[in-house]
This record gives C-alpha cells, structure tokens and sequence, in this order.
C-alpha cells in the first residue's frame, strides 16, 4: 500500500473570518493563497476549545477536553491518549514535530519520533487556574492589554526568534527527508506561534498594511455593562481597567496581527519551496488551534465561544479531496481522523472514544449532519462552558449564566441573542436536548475542579528543593553531522547530496 507524506501547517490563533474562502482578497499572503486554489476550504471551521493547550491536544487526538482531561493551559496532556503522530508512527510513518503544540507534563513528544525545537510556553502546572478562587488575576501569567498598548514595530522579539527557528529546521528537514535515508513515508508538523499577540511585526511587512482598510474592527466597543457575563469575566482577566486603549492602539494592533499573517506565509513558503525543489509529494493541511477577537466588541485574544475567538482557517491539500468551498461546520478535532484516513490508518480501536470525523467525504461532495462542539473550562471561566455549532444556529450553555442562541446566517456578528425569544424556544429546546445529553454540567464542573486542585499541589511541591523542569531538550548529535574522522568524505558528500551526482 502507498501511503502519502503528511505535511502539517499550524499557527497559532488566526482568526478564520479572514478566511471565507481561502485568505481573504486584502491579505497579503500569496503562499496561503497559491495552497487555497488547490485546497478543499472549510469555512465554517471552529476549534474544541478557544485556548492553545485544550485546542491543540484536541487536534491532535481527536477528542474534546472533556475526553482528553486537557481542560487550560497548564492541564498534562497524558501519554496514553493516542495522537495522530501515534497512530501514523505505529503504522509505519516518522512522524516529525518543529515548533509550538503546548504539551503540559513530562512526555513532550506524544508520538513524535522527532522534535527538532523546544517549545515556547512552559510544560508544567504554573499557569493553572483555580475555580475555588472566582476573579483572582495571577499578574505573572494571566493576559493583559500591554500587548495591544505595546504594538508596533520590532526588527527581532521572542516570538520572532522562535518562529525563525521552527521555519529553519523545518526547511532543513524537508530537504533531509529528500535524500531518502529512510525509506518510510513521512508526516512532518510545523506549528507557528504568529500571529499570536503580542502584536509587533517587522517593519516589511507592517508596510504592507500601510492602506488597509480593515485597521478597525467592524462591531466597535460594546460597554462593560452591555456585556455578556462571560465577556465580562474575560475583561476583568485582561485587566482592562489598568490600560487606556486608544483608537490608534487598536489600529496598531490589527495592522501588526495582519503584518504577522504575512510574515508566517512566507516562512510557510520557504517550506513549500524546499518541498517542491525536492520533487516531494504530500498532503498538505493548514489550520490554527484558535482565534483572536482584535478588538470585535472591545475584546481581544480568545477565551471566547464568539465567531473571531472559535472559528479557525482550515484547507486540506490531498488527491482524493477536490479543491473548492466546503460551507459545512466542522472542527479542529476532525484533523486526527482526516489525517488518519488520507493516510490509510485505522482508527477503529478508539473510536469509541474519538468525538472528531473524518472531512474527506466532504471533499468528495458528500454531507455531515452531526453539530460541531466546543468546550472552555480555564482562565476567565468559573466553571465549564459549551458550546453547539448546528446549521446556522450557535447554542452556548453555562451553569452560571444565561444561554445564548443565534442565527449566524442573519446575524453574522452575533449581535441578537434569541435564546429568552418566544419565537425560538423551540430550536432552544431542541438544542438544549442535544447539549445534556452531551454534557453534564455538574460532573464536568467536578472534574475540572479535582484536577485544578491536584495540580496545584503537585506545581507548588515540585518547585520547592531541586527543580528538574519538564521542558524539552532538543538534541543535536553534532558528532554525526557535517564531516567527522569516523566518516568516509565521499560517503558523506554523496550520502547527503540531492539530487545525486551522476
């Protein structure tokens, strides 16, 4: 059996309403938009969870928080959750990771034979939130809006540095995997942390956006008072009331955030570049594990079941899937089957416990009726949130506040909340069914506090007396690389040459 190579692209908290059909017209991103003109495109694509870590382990396996434990970002990922690096690796693939995926605890590659970077958050229990103490900001980690005060230009930044780093190892890779060393197929992953905040761009591609008629958010600055309970409680994390956000702030903000945008399409088309100069064929998929309110409503980052919060870009490149506009909810949960698929891996042992689909079909033309699910359980909440994507109907449910409903096809901004509608209580009945018999509130609620509980015990015990940290630790076996006395030179140039010499 043939399997295809697997090249996965993934960034960090891209809003997918930039992407309606591909990147949108005004981007500046020619790479993203060459693989949209031979991608199946999924507009209406949302994460499982509006935070890196719970949005990330659930792509990764398929599963929703809930099933993965994964609940915020300082929750372990555990080492027996299969991923689809597991499932790919265990049927014959390397499977390869450069860049960010937010593991939390000790196992830092969770199927991937290879890491090729250390990852740019910290892997252990520090930043878990804690439901016994509503409204308390833990300063060294909780957000604030330093990063939309702070926004402009810079030449070089942390996350620059890092992302510099995943592009560079990944293009090396790629044209190591040429040489064909090893006879297996393979799936690499490159994950991005732009265009995460903070929002400072290179002055190239700040340039860019120097016209752009979209520095301003289409739904302006709704008062705290005016706010849903949970935007209010996202306001408060933030810290909104140290900081002055002018007009200028914001604009600063969303040039710097599509500055960025620009800035991965050309480290993802060094990659394409390498990939193509090496005659290499493989399915390619690009996604994001969240995105980022910039500003809609007054709110920024994530944190949020609201369109520019959960929904995500997602485009597959694969033979059997046809290029074009897939109108169908989906999620990021539906990459591990999807890439288990096009791969021709089974799945069957775990599906049972496996809440993501498959999305080949539908880029075959096929169907999918089922809802699409989101889950929040960490910072900004006071207990678990969910969320149903079903048609053009968003039903979101919390023990604490109110339910909202609304009809994203004449409400695209969600603006109107139908859920206390006499009008409507039948589609509010009709999804409130479907959310019981998915969630019990009470129970998710539980589980989230006994883990927040553990870890806070664990984190505290483990930082007293000799600290080991959990980060990883690339290696770099410098004494088989380049040319060594132990090695043959011809052997080496030949060995690593592509193409060979005649």
């Amino acid at each position: 059996m043939s399997r295809p190579n697997i090249l996965i692209f993934m960034v960090d908290q891209l809003n997918g309403t930039f992407f309606p059909d591909g990147p949108a017209e005004w981007l500046h991103a020619p790479n993203l938009k060459k693989l949209a003109a031979r991608s199946t495109r999924f507009q209406n694509a949302y994460t499982a969870s509006p935070l890196c870590a719970p949005g990330r382990a659930a792509f990764m396996s398929g599963q929703l928080p809930s099933g993965t434990g994964v609940y915020d970002n300082a929750a372990e990922f555990a080492s027996s959750i299969p991923t689809y690096a597991h499932h790919l690796r265990r049927a014959g693939y390397q499977t390869c990771l450069s860049g960010k995926m937010h593991f939390v605890g000790p196992d830092q590659l969770h199927g991937f034979e290879e890491r090729l970077t250390t990852d740019i958050y910290p892997p252990d229990f520090g930043w878990t939130p804690d439901y016994r103490k509503p409204g308390e900001r833990i300063e060294w980690w909780y957000h604030n809006m330093g990063s939309v005060t702070g926004a402009g230009v810079a030449e070089i930044s942390n996350q620059m540095e890092y992302d510099d780093e995943v592009a560079y190892h990944a293009t090396r890779k790629v044209y190591d995997l040429a040489r064909g060393h090893d006879a297996r197929p393979w799936c690499l992953t490159v994950s991005f942390t732009h265009p995460h905040d903070p929002y400072v761009a290179r002055k190239k591609y700040w340039d860019l956006y120097e016209d752009c008629e979209h520095l301003l958010p289409e739904v302006g600055a709704i008062p705290y008072e005016e706010q849903d309970a949970h935007s209010k409680r996202i306001f408060d994390a933030n810290d909104w009331r140290s900081f002055d956000i002018t007009e200028e702030d914001i604009r600063c903000s969303r040039r710097a955030y599509f500055a960025n945008i620009s800035y991965l399409d050309d480290k993802i088309g060094e990659i394409m570049e390498a990939l193509e100069a090496t005659r290499q064929e493989a399915v390619i998929l690009f996604v994001s594990d969240h995105g980022d309110m910039l500003g809609e409503r007054g709110l920024w980052f994530k944190m949020s079941f609201y369109e520019g919060s959960s929904r995500v870009p997602m485009m597959v490149s694969a033979p059997n899937m046809e290029p074009g506009l897939v109108t169908t909810p989906v999620s990021n949960i539906d990459v591990c089957p999807t890439i288990c698929e096009l791969a021709c891996v089974s799945m069957e042992e775990v599906m049972p416990w496996t809440t993501g689909e498959s999305l080949v079909h539908l880029g075959q033309g096929g169907e999918r009726t089922t809802p699409v699910a989101m889950e929040y359980a960490a910072e900004a909440s006071y207990a678990p949130m969910v969320s149903l994507r079903y048609g053009k109907w968003k039903y979101n449910r919390c023990a604490l506040d109110p339910d909202q409903l609304f009809d994203l096809e004449a409400d695209p901004h969600e603006l109107t909340n139908l859920a206390e509608q006499p009008a409507h209580q039948g589609t509010v009945q009709s999804l409130r069914a479907k959310s019981e018999a998915r969630w019990d509130l009470a129970a998710f609620d539980a589980a989230v506090r006994e883990s927040q509980a553990r870890r806070w015990v664990v984190y505290e015990a483990l930082r007293e007396g000799g600290y080991f940290p959990w980060d990883y630790q690339p290696l770099q076996k410098a004494s088989e690389r380049y040319m060594r006395n132990h090695m043959d030179l011809n052997v080496v140039e030949e060995n690593q040459r592509f193409p060979r010499g005649e």
